[in-house]
């Protein structure tokens, strides 16, 4: 978790399309787990790097669970989503 978070926040590395990958494939079990971070994270990259509905779909999922269990980023997330 804190790999991924440190890897996403870096500047040079968080953006490398490459590097979000891993840094989700990290974050998916614990978010499956019911971590709140994992879950509000994990949530927005795949709404915003996702490009297939699906996935962002599961993406606004797991910004509803983090949101509802009190993320103040998830519910920023949200509402920039659904305005």
């Amino acid at each position: 978790m804190r790999v991924a978070e440190w890897l996403l926040d870096s500047p040079r590395l968080g953006e490398n399309p490459n590097v979000k990958h891993f840094a989700g494939s990290l974050l998916k079990q614990p978010a499956r787990e019911g971590v709140v971070a994992a879950q509000s994270r994990l949530g927005q990259l795949m709404c915003r790097e996702c490009g297939n509905a699906r996935d962002r779909r599961i993406g606004q999922d797991l910004l509803r669970s983090a949101a509802r269990a009190g993320d103040r980023r998830a519910q920023q997330e949200l509402g920039l989503i659904e305005d």
